[in-house]
């Protein structure tokens, strides 16, 4: 019977993990920059909007900055990012940011995640380290790297 219960809770633990990395998301599918799946990393993806309608998504900040870059002359009218906790996009310039803990994302060197408010970024800070930050500065840092990238 203890084996059967022990089977059943990696079972569900497993399954639980399974969820939370292939969580389903707005298109598209694939990170516009490096093609990784958006499902995959739910909780640092992109959705960057511009005046003329089209829609860029990405799989972090990291390929955001990216892609952004890469449409200098486009007008933006909206960045939403997902709010790390709840995976649901939130504005970007509103969202509090952490920059570097000990969590791993996707394509960045030092990662950088969104929270909807103060009080979750800071507590998360607390567990896991890294410090607190503004939307500018955690684009900086994605852009930086991404320059990086290209040497």
């Amino acid at each position: 019977m203890i084996k059967f219960i022990s089977g059943m809770v990696l079972c569900l633990v497993v399954t639980a993990v399974a969820a939370f990395a292939m969580e389903k998301v707005e298109p598209p599918a694939s990170c516009q920059v490096c093609g990784m799946n958006r499902g995959d990393f739910a909780r640092g993806r992109v959705l960057i909007t511009y005046a003329d309608g089209t829609v860029v998504g990405t799989c972090s900040l990291h390929c955001a900055a990216i892609a952004m870059d890469e449409r200098s002359g486009k007008k933006i009218a909206s960045i939403r990012v997902a709010d790390f906790q709840s995976g649901k996009l939130i504005d970007a310039q509103r969202a509090v940011w952490v920059i570097g803990s000990k969590m791993k994302g996707p394509m960045a060197g030092v990662v950088q995640l969104a929270f909807a408010g103060n009080q979750e970024a800071r507590a998360f800070v607390k567990k896991n380290g890294g410090v607190v930050a503004t939307f500018e500065q955690a684009l900086k840092l994605a852009g930086m790297e991404s320059t990086l990238d290209d040497h």
